[in-house]
């Protein structure tokens, strides 16, 4: 059995920051990833917002993690010639009836410290900026942005394999066992030692969890799907920034999001779903048309056009979201 100080599971880019800090502090590390493509999983299927923290539960690590960590990516990708772009974000109340519910989110904001640049707008004063919205008021946001994430996994990989990390790919664990003071990671074909074992399989971390041998069944969360669609639109649209609604239960509603070529897409809606299928139903587009629409009235919903869908891991399911 060959041995290394640490066995990271899962090439997304959670599992690839760890190797990462692991390698660079002189651990020797091997990456299990089971796909054949790093971050094939959630880490190549959101939005690639950056976000600044809005909307978390007030004191939560998520709030914490979420406005510490924007800094930290942003001055990363500075640093690592990443794509990335700081675009701004318009959180809007559609209607006069909504522009409470906005005011709030913006006191959460400034009492979490994500109040950077944070304004209020009219509906006046958004239209300046964007004109094609619709809103009656709107919540800018100067230092939410977007991310090319291809771009942010390459970047970290290459940083972990530059301090001796080994990336095996195409391997899946499937047998996790603690034998003489090491953790004995299994699979087909391999058998590899560790004194650091690291479980950051994503949506597969529940399967991985119940692979260790003796490990209380009780203690590993349930696991809950919340998949989420995306539907391109086809031409140039006429924002510059990202445009959100207001929240909804389990997710941030569908928005409309630029990527690095500027190309615009609407989406995610959230659908709880038994198994990983990441197929988009074509069928749906006047759904997402209508959406779409509480963003920009004008939008001829023949422009859209079934782009990806993207599924999230979620311990407290639809009932808790």
């Amino acid at each position: 059995m060959d041995r290394t100080d640490a066995v990271v599971i899962g090439a997304g880019v959670v599992g690839l920051a760890i190797a990462r800090a692991l390698a660079m502090a002189g651990r020797s590390v091997v990456i299990l990833e089971k796909e054949a493509v790093p971050g094939s999983g959630v880490s190549s299927r959101s939005s690639e917002v950056i976000h600044a923290g809005l909307h978390y539960p007030a004191g939560s690590l998520k709030e914490r993690l979420c406005i510490a960590g924007k800094h930290l990516l942003y001055a990363y990708c500075e640093s690592r010639k990443v794509g990335h772009k700081r675009l701004g974000k318009l959180t809007i109340a559609s209607t006069e009836n909504e522009i409470a519910r906005l005011e709030a989110i913006a006191a959460h904001a400034r009492r979490a410290g994500a109040d950077e640049g944070l304004v209020m707008l009219s509906c006046a004063e958004a239209r300046a900026i964007e004109p094609a919205l619709e809103c009656a008021a709107a919540l800018l946001s100067p230092s939410s942005g977007i991310i090319d994430s291809a771009g942010l996994i390459l970047s970290l990989l290459g940083e972990a394999e530059d301090h001796g990390a080994v990336l095996a790919r195409n391997t899946p664990v499937t047998r996790i066992v603690r034998q003489g003071g090491l953790w004995r990671v299994e699979s087909d074909d391999m058998a590899i030692g560790c004194s650091l074992l690291v479980n950051a399989a994503g949506l597969d971390a529940q399967h991985v969890a119940g692979l260790i041998e003796g490990f209380d069944a009780e203690s590993i969360p349930p696991l809950h799907l919340a998949k989420g669609s995306y539907f391109a639109c086809a031409g140039k649209v006429p924002f510059s920034r990202l445009i959100y609604p207001l929240p909804i239960t389990g997710g941030l509603g569908v928005h409309l999001t630029l990527d690095m070529g500027g190309q615009a897409r609407f989406g995610p809606d959230v659908e709880w779903v038994e198994e990983q299928d990441y197929s988009v139903d074509p069928v749906r587009r006047e759904e997402f048309a209508q959406a779409a629409r509480r963003i920009w009235s004008d939008l001829d919903p023949e422009r859209l056009t079934p782009a990806y869908a993207g599924i999230r891991p979620n311990i407290g399911g639809p009932q808790a979201a």
